[in-house]
């Protein structure tokens, strides 16, 4: 295949789940790739799963002093970018009476201020043509209770992909969301539930969904790789809703 064929991807959180799953896919595409991530251990692990010509570099989304630093090691290996998949990010939950000033700030500093910096310090390696998605939430749809400051931080990103749109279209970039629903990914494993209240919340989530199950990182990925390549020349600003159903269909 190759529908990315001589494009260059820049997939951020690109260790596991949706952006692992979009690495495989846009290298099977005829991309060249680049992955970052926060953890080594995980890095490396990625660049040994996806091959030595995977570019795999230590960086963290919502730590805004580091992004020039990523700048300039993507710089070291390309000389620009066709594709930058903004994937990083956190999911975690807590009521109002228990939200913490920490928690949300944590939480933003990703979700939001991460996509908005990571696309200013990369936007010089971006030119005509090229495509930038974000990963955001069907959770910026919905009034789930519990999820104040995550669903708040995808609602400002979604926000955040009309306005980049806008301000980026007359260079020729364009600038689309992704809003999955539940996805199996290992976020959920980094919630700090026990694999019992994993399965009940997962199960009572399931049956919100008119398909009856989680999406796969793999059903994302080609969501992303749809954004990524030029058939979707015609879109931006716009969002690609991948949730089952959920928040267009009575089950």
């Amino acid at each position: 295949m190759s529908r990315l064929k001589d494009k260059i991807a820049l997939i951020t959180g690109g260790t596991t789940g949706i952006g692992l799953a979009s690495a495989h896919l846009f290298r099977n595409e005829g991309a060249r790739v680049l992955i970052t991530g926060q953890d080594t251990q995980r890095l490396a692990a990625a660049q040994k799963d996806l091959g030595d010509d995977v570019v795999a570099i230590r960086s963290d989304a919502s730590k805004i002093a580091e992004l020039p630093q990523l700048a300039a090691q993507v710089k070291q290996h390309v000389d620009h970018l066709d594709v930058l998949f903004i994937n990083a990010g956190i999911a975690k939950f807590a009521p109002l009476e228990e939200l913490t000033e920490d928690l949300f700030d944590e939480i933003h500093a990703i979700n939001v201020k991460g996509v908005v910096f990571t696309v200013q310090q990369l936007l010089p390696l971006l030119g005509k043509g090229s495509s930038i998605v974000v990963n955001t939430s069907i959770n910026a749809r919905l009034g789930m209770p519990g999820t104040l400051a995550y669903a708040s931080s995808k609602a400002a990103a979604r926000s955040l992909v009309r306005v980049l749109a806008g301000e980026l279209a007359k260079r020729g970039i364009r600038v689309n969301a992704i809003s999955p629903g539940p996805v199996t990914t290992p976020l959920y494993d980094k919630l700090g539930m026990s694999a019992q209240q994993l399965e009940e919340r997962a199960a009572q989530m399931a049956t919100h969904i008119p398909l009856g199950r989680f999406g796969t990182p793999e059903e994302i990925a080609n969501a992303a790789l749809f954004l990524a390549s030029a058939e979707s020349s015609y879109f931006t600003g716009g969002e690609f809703v991948a949730d089952g159903g959920w928040t267009q269909v009575i089950p």
